[in-house]
């Protein structure tokens, strides 16, 4: 049975009000009354990595071993040339015979690496496949994308066999409509006026998409007990609801007024709040939107239980802290030059050939352990640490990334450049052995105890501007429910 095995999602722990963005930049425009907040990704992450946290969440309790394929969707990823598909496989420490692809330049490729994963399945090149889709786009400073745009990522491993819910059908459209774009050497999102977007957009294309499915499967909207779609405009996003003859129960939630528009990621998230919500035989109808639209006829299954050990959706929304500075985000944005000294100046880049032969120590956060005794250590080493036991060269490789452990003691320093000060630094004593000093982050320092649990979260340690390098190590943060 071809279909969705276990869904999982991220939302950054930061939300700053559109409220807070008008009132410092003084914009007059359409942006100014948007309603609520939006999720803003801290300095230390991007896509790759809210894409990890989203594919870790999703991954509770399955063998990472048996991963064949990941695909990654984006349009923010931090490299025109590297892949980023590969970078979240080596930091999820898969293994290497896998096949990763990145789907990027519209906001539409969510789905289409979805619809992609299952074609892999159903062709059998491949038994499960890992789809992640993550955006954290950027507006110029007053501009509505900078009111709009909101930080997430969503995954979902697709596989023949206990699935959760099943791909009963798709239909797609392609459009080159010219909406929201971003040329080579743009770093800012351009858009077109509102009203094109919403009239011809959304307005248009999510109906063309839902009827052509329906006429396709000989459906009916009333079959459906969730209608997932995205759109920019809460009063649009319930008049397309009400023009396709759907009652507002059938109405997916969305995101905007809570996270924003997170692109790549925005159906998907939708979807996987839909099915945190959903019981056995329920129909689920997803379209996601950008150069035309994708949409996807899903059936639950009995095994939609599975679905609630993550944390996905709902509990990503109520584990929020908010930021009330705009300055604060503005620096997260590099939208402000910071001074940061010459401290800040000095980069300890990772040399590339010392990263390639130590990639799962750095970027999967591997150690090792001890087949004798049983004991763990990171870094990985040759001799075991423990005493009573001493062996050599009898180590295993044993990741550290996704096991909690609790601070053991931590501190601040205020002359340490970061953007967002104090930097703070604990030791993290592991569950089942093993210890190692690491930056805490999405903390205050004052909300900080000894004994407190935290958890590994896969971060950006910093950006080579001269060569053009992102380096990514594995931070602690204090637990979310």
């Amino acid at each position: 049975m071809v279909g969705i095995t276990s869904c999982g999602a991220y939302i950054p722990l930061l939300r700053i009000s559109r409220k807070s963005i008008s009132s410092a930049t003084g914009w007059l425009g359409p942006a100014t009354g948007l309603p609520g907040e939006k999720a803003v990704a801290n300095y230390d992450e991007d896509s790759l990595t809210m894409a990890v946290a989203a594919a870790i969440d999703c991954l509770n309790g399955f063998d990472r071993e048996k991963i064949d394929d990941l695909c990654l969707a984006t349009t923010t990823s931090p490299y025109r040339e590297r892949q980023g598909a590969v970078i979240i496989a080596t930091a999820l420490d898969l293994r290497p015979d896998i096949r990763t692809a990145d789907f990027s330049n519209s906001i539409k490729s969510g789905t289409t690496a979805l619809l992609s994963a299952f074609d892999a399945i159903k062709a059998g090149s491949a038994k499960s496949v890992m789809v992640c889709a993550s955006d954290s786009r950027q507006g110029k400073a007053g501009s509505s994308q900078e009111q709009s745009c909101g930080d997430g990522a969503a995954a979902l491993l697709i596989g023949d066999g206990e699935a959760i819910a099943t791909l009963e059908g798709h239909y797609s459209l392609s459009y080159d409509f010219v909406d929201y774009w971003r040329a080579e050497g743009d770093r800012f999102d351009r858009s077109w006026e509102d009203r094109w977007i919403r009239d011809i957009g959304y307005s248009k294309f999510i109906p063309e998409a839902i009827s052509g499915l329906l006429n396709k499967y000989n459906l009916d909207i009333k079959d459906f007990a969730k209608v997932v779609y995205p759109c920019l405009y809460p009063r649009e996003h319930a008049a397309i609801g009400k023009k396709l003859g759907a009652e507002p129960s059938q109405i997916q939630e969305q995101l905007f007024t809570t996270v924003g528009d997170t692109g790549t990621a925005y159906s998907l998230m939708m979807l996987v709040g839909a099915l945190e919500e959903s019981k056995t035989g329920d129909k689920i109808l997803v379209v996601s939107y950008g150069n035309g639209c994708d949409a996807l006829f899903l059936q639950v299954t009995e095994g939609i239980q599975k679905a609630r050990d993550s944390r996905g959706i709902s509990k990503h929304l109520t584990s929020k802290k908010d930021l009330d500075s705009y300055e604060k985000y503005a620096s997260f944005r590099d939208l402000l030059a910071i001074d940061t000294g010459r401290r800040g100046e000095e980069v300890g880049a990772t040399q590339l050939s010392t990263l390639w032969r130590e990639r799962r120590m750095v970027l999967g956060l591997c150690g090792s352990k001890c087949k004798r005794c049983g004991t763990p250590q990171y870094p990985r080493q040759v001799v075991c640490a423990n005493p009573g036991c001493g062996a050599v060269g009898e180590m295993e490789v044993y990741r550290f990334s996704d096991k909690k452990g609790h601070l053991f003691t931590y501190t601040g320093d205020n002359l340490a450049p970061s953007p967002n000060p104090p930097s703070i630094y604990g030791v993290v004593v592991f569950e089942g052995g093993g210890r190692y000093n690491f930056d805490l982050t999405d903390c205050e320092l004052d909300s900080l105890e000894v004994g407190m649990p935290v958890e590994m979260s896969f971060r950006r340690k910093y950006r080579d501007a001269v060569r053009g390098i992102h380096g990514y190590f594995w931070k602690a943060t204090p637990g979310r429910a």
